[in-house]
């Protein structure tokens, strides 16, 4: 293919260096990675090469900036191949997986490369460099080390061979959840059995029939966790079982999409691998490179918040059973439904109520930005000329207060049958200024579209989860590091939660709320008593939320405990026996991902790291009470904030990053008081 028809073989001249996406076609990536691979294998023959002693200039620098056709190819595909998937992208991804992870071994594994690398390292105190260089130089040095480039030859091919196994099996784990969460959705025959639900609810089940060819009749899709928002509002209990009963069948009704046989070979393989590297575990080996340092820093961590949530949970599920009487024993598809109902009848507050002050035009532009241009003096502004990935993505320009050009902000909202479950952020274009790269960001949310000219309502949790996502793609947007490493959310996992959860909290802010929670039909503010009632029961049910969390977070951590040589034969009864052996195993209060669906640690890069979330949140609420103790909602808190978190990505260790904006280490009581386990 000559060079000038494929559009990733240069950078796109749009602005921003917006992928060219209306000139894209399938055709053009499998050529594109291709030539991505041998460039960028070409540009690492270059600096072993080279006979001249190692320099931070001739090995770190053409070290990032190598790679750059490959990298615009793959942010565009894996991000389609996640929000838009077809026939053609799942096939090809299984195809690239094997041959991208032998690419990035082919680099990290490369001795002479590593040789040079840790000749800088082992310099670096004679070197004359500023912090962030000094940064880079550890980072490669601590990477390259942990993935194995210190093996001999002969563990190095079996440790590559590793590696492209796992690619091969995560992505199949992945195809096969969609397609199963696909086949499970649940259909109705008539809008009566959906009793409970709103008009703009059943609305789109109807168009959820209609695009399968179901005219007439109600389609109810899965959402990636265990359990569906819908089943707080469900009135007809079999219709919640049945939703339930979909939802944790995915993964295991045998056929083509059972994921079982692929959680014991992932797990397995990793086990071996982390033996190859000289670990324990895969747990140790992840954690070794993370902010929790080791597996007993999470286990201890979350033992020590298990017993009261369990505890918690235990209490509010008596509270359940006395709303519901003696009709029949509280399951795992009655708890939201009840917890209502409790909700309302403790604090009269009715979550379910607010949906008609959440429209979704309304949050976004008047709650989202709006917190943004308040807090950081930023400004947005659609681009319908700028052509996004899929006709429902919609890009937005951001610019700072001062008018200089900051990025630009994709918003794709919708549900639909190729988008895998879930809510995420991916960059498309990510900003450096050893490439003079600007940013590009993508934010992916899974909410069911209505009818043609109805409006979009968003619940609570939908609402929390849009802040939630927004707070990453503020993250990769106010991001200002020289070196594409640092570039982004660039960090260790288990701080890039954090971000994001401290923007959550914006959602409920006086200001912020007043400005956005309006009654799309009658214009209505939203009563602040509602608002009042909502904060007296912050606390109520967390119990169960931080139980089902919990649950996955020790399930995960249990699964990546295997050492080389353990077997495990059958995936529920080692599910069982995990969450019993940390006294999680209430059968009311099912696990939020069980293993089968579990795409997290099974193919989203949070292998033994979905502890991340909890691990942040500490971080998070520490930061709500400075922002608190401070004022709020100032320009002088939020340009702390960006200047010495957000804007530094990954260029410096985020704990040190941390304390010089916190002015201390993070405490964990702020923590306990939110989830309601300071008791």
């Amino acid at each position: 293919m000559a060079e000038s028809s494929n559009p990733f073989f240069a950078p796109s001249t749009l602005p921003y260096q917006l992928p060219p996406f209306a000139d894209i076609r399938d055709e053009h990536y499998r050529p594109a990675f291709a030539q991505g691979f041998e460039e960028q294998l070409a540009e690492i023959r270059a600096i072993t090469a080279d006979s001249d002693a190692p320099t931070f200039e001739n090995t770190m620098i053409p070290l990032e900036t190598s790679g750059q056709t490959l990298l615009r190819v793959a942010e565009v595909f894996f991000n389609k191949s996640s929000s838009d998937s077809s026939d053609f992208t799942n096939a090809l991804e299984e195809e690239i997986a094997p041959l991208l992870a032998a690419h990035q071994d082919a680099i990290r594994l490369d001795p002479r490369l590593y040789s040079r690398i840790k000749t800088l390292h082992d310099q670096l105190g004679s070197l004359d460099l500023d912090a962030e260089s000094r940064y880079l130089v550890e980072r490669y040095h601590a990477e390259f080390t942990l993935a194995g480039a210190g093996l001999s030859d002969e563990d190095k091919e079996t440790l590559k061979d590793y590696n492209q196994r796992l690619s091969t099996l995560t992505t199949r784990f992945e195809k096969n959840l969609l397609a199963d969460t696909n086949e499970l959705a649940v259909v109705f025959d008539d809008a009566s059995e959906l009793e409970g639900l709103g008009e703009g609810e059943i609305s789109a089940a109807a168009e959820a029939a209609k695009e399968r060819g179901l005219d007439g009749k109600f389609v109810v899709t899965l959402v990636l966790p265990t359990g569906h928002p819908y089943l707080a509002a469900l009135t007809e209990r079999d219709v919640r079982e049945r939703l339930m009963t979909a939802s944790r069948a995915r993964g295991i009704h045998g056929g083509d999409n059972d994921n079982r046989q692929l959680v014991l070979d992932i797990t397995r393989l990793r086990a071996e691998r982390a033996r190859l590297l000289g670990f324990d575990t895969h747990a140790a080996y992840v954690t070794a490179d993370q902010t929790a340092k080791n597996p007993q820093a999470v286990a201890d961590m979350l033992g020590r918040l298990a017993t009261p949530a369990a505890r918690n949970a235990r209490a509010e599920q008596a509270d359940l059973q006395e709303q519901i009487g003696d009709a029949f024993e509280l399951a795992a598809w009655d708890w939201a439904y009840y917890t209502e109902k409790v909700r309302q009848a403790t604090y009269d507050v009715d979550v379910a109520a607010m949906r008609p002050y959440f429209e979704a035009e309304r949050v976004l532009r008047d709650g989202v930005f709006y917190a943004a241009t308040r807090l950081y003096g930023i400004t947005f502004t659609e681009r319908p000329d700028l052509d996004a990935y899929h006709p429902e993505a919609r890009v937005f320009e951001v610019h700072n207060e001062d008018g200089s050009p900051l990025g630009l902000y994709i918003l794709d909202l919708y549900t639909r049958d190729s988008k895998r479950g879930g809510a995420w952020m991916n960059p498309l274009i990510s900003q450096s200024e050893l490439l003079g790269n600007p940013t590009v960001v993508v934010n992916n949310l899974n909410v069911p579209k209505p009818a043609a000219g109805e409006p979009t309502l968003l619940s609570y949790d939908e609402t929390n989860t849009l802040f939630h996502e927004f707070g990453h793609a503020l993250h990769g947007l106010f991001a200002r590091v020289t070196y594409p490493k640092f570039a982004g959310t660039n960090v260790f996992r288990d701080f890039v939660e954090f971000p994001s959860q401290v923007n959550e909290m914006w959602m409920l802010w006086p200001e912020i709320l007043a400005n956005y929670a309006v009654h799309y039909q009658t214009g209505e503010r939203m009563p602040q008593e509602l608002v009042d009632k909502l904060h007296a029961s912050e606390a109520f049910n967390e119990g169960f939320h931080t139980s089902e969390y919990l649950a996955a977070a020790l399930l995960d951590q249990a699964w990546h405990a295997l050492t080389a040589g353990e077997t495990v034969t059958d995936v529920a009864a080692f599910e069982a026996d995990a969450l019993q052996a940390v006294g999680l195993d209430n059968p009311a209060v099912p696990t939020r991902y069980a293993s089968t669906y579990f795409a997290h640690t099974f193919s989203g890069g949070y292998d033994a790291g979905y502890y991340s979330y909890i691990w942040s949140e500490v971080l998070d609420a520490d930061t709500v009470e400075w922002f608190k103790e401070n004022g709020g909602l100032l320009r002088e808190n939020g340009d702390r904030f960006r200047l010495r978190l957000l804007g530094v990505g990954g260029s410096k260790d985020p704990l040190e990053a941390y304390r010089d904006f916190r002015g201390r280490d993070a405490v964990i009581e702020p923590l306990l008081k939110r989830r309601g386990l300071d008791s």
